[in-house]
């Protein structure tokens, strides 16, 4: 079902573009374009950090709390940004931000709005909506290729070093973790192909015999991945957080590998809007929400009773539930080559085609560097 969904909005990105691409090609974009960039208070060398740094141990750029501050829109503003859930805790950050006035601060009425992003996309690109909170996945590359200004403009999380979110096998008889063959097995997954979890997916199978096109596919509700591990209706399965506390620890079940640390994999995305026609509003945007990040989520927010009771309430989940797993390194800034990592892995899935994308076409940092007072 997901699969055809992204056909769809595949098909209706292709169709917009078409329609749109003489309009396209005469535009340049503001958010190309040069803009002054002013030093920021309370955001020195530590608000960024070099793209090219891979590190699982950087560490994440940060401003003083409350910083960068407030700088209000000459004329109030309303955004609609799409979210696939309001539940997950790495919305969390848009959450708070909603509830503490951080947008309100900056001029702007913002909307979250509960979309799954193949019924989202056509919609920012169309500019109906304004943002996605969401991933440069197979479908939103596939729409950049169509012709369309979607980019990836901040990054969202990545893991901690404690987390085992990820793919998990159950073992055969006399198999050991370090002797997993994946080649042949069936994967159970609610995300299914096209998902950023392809990249991370391809490092954990190469190490194990296995890769993207030698697995099999089986895309399984929420409720149902664990589930299908535990009574063998699938070999492997992508456990998310607090899932996999569920096997960890039992000697019938091996964690093969998750995200990579230090490197996030989603976070928000801005159509033609935001990007070209109302960029003061796309870096107030991002301002609030680095700022929301400064303040809140630091470091390790989960030590914080209060704050998780808070936070709990605020996603509508069990405190319990959001302290069984470590915290989120939140953390907006966008690593170099991430989008280049992810067209491979679509394209050996099968979802992708043609020449890789250079990253000037999905990525701009611009907005955020501008937020916190950097000029590259």
């Amino acid at each position: 079902m997901r699969a055809r969904r992204y056909a769809v909005a595949a098909a209706a990105l292709a169709l917009l573009a078409t329609a749109c691409s003489a309009k396209h090609s005469e535009d340049t974009g503001a958010a190309t374009a040069p803009r002054t960039v002013r030093p920021v208070a309370g955001c020195g060398r530590g608000s960024w950090t070099d793209p090219a740094d891979l590190s699982p141990t950087r560490t994440p750029a940060r401003c003083s709390p409350g910083k960068p501050a407030a700088r209000p829109l000459a004329k109030p503003r309303k955004i609609t940004i799409a979210t696939g859930t309001l539940s997950a805790e790495y919305v969390a950050p848009l959450e708070v931000a909603l509830d503490k006035g951080e947008f309100k601060a900056e001029g702007l009425a913002v909307t979250l709005k509960v979309l799954p992003t193949p019924d989202a996309l056509p919609l920012l690109a169309k500019g109906d909506i304004d943002a996605m909170w969401s991933a440069p996945e197979a479908a939103v590359m596939n729409g950049v290729r169509g012709g369309f200004d979607i980019k990836w403009v901040a990054g969202n999380f990545s893991p901690d070093p404690e987390s085992k979110s990820g793919l998990w096998v159950r073992l055969k008889n006399g198999e050991s973790a370090s002797g997993v063959a994946m080649a042949g097995r069936t994967l159970g997954t609610m995300i299914g192909k096209g998902s950023v979890i392809a990249y991370p997916m391809q490092k954990a199978l190469a190490s194990h015999g296995g890769s993207l096109d030698r697995i099999r596919y089986q895309q399984l509700g929420s409720a149902d991945v664990l589930t299908a591990l535990q009574n063998g209706g699938v070999d492997s399965a992508w456990l998310l957080d607090p899932v996999w506390r569920q096997v960890t620890g039992k000697t019938d079940y091996a964690f093969l590998g998750g995200q990579p640390q230090g490197e996030p994999l989603g976070g928000m995305l801005f159509g033609r809007t935001l990007l070209n026609d109302d960029v003061d509003a796309g870096v107030a945007l991002l301002r609030a929400y680095i700022r929301t990040v400064d303040t809140y989520f630091a470091g390790d927010y989960k030590s914080d009773a209060d704050f998780v009771t808070y936070l709990a309430k605020l996603l509508k989940t069990d405190p319990a539930i959001l302290r069984s797993t470590p915290p989120l390194r939140m953390d907006w800034e966008i690593r170099a080559g991430t989008t280049t990592r992810l067209q491979s892995a679509y394209r050996a899935q099968g979802v992708e085609s043609g020449a890789p994308l250079p990253e000037s076409r999905t990525v701009d940092r611009a907005l955020y560097e501008e937020a916190v007072g950097h000029a590259p």
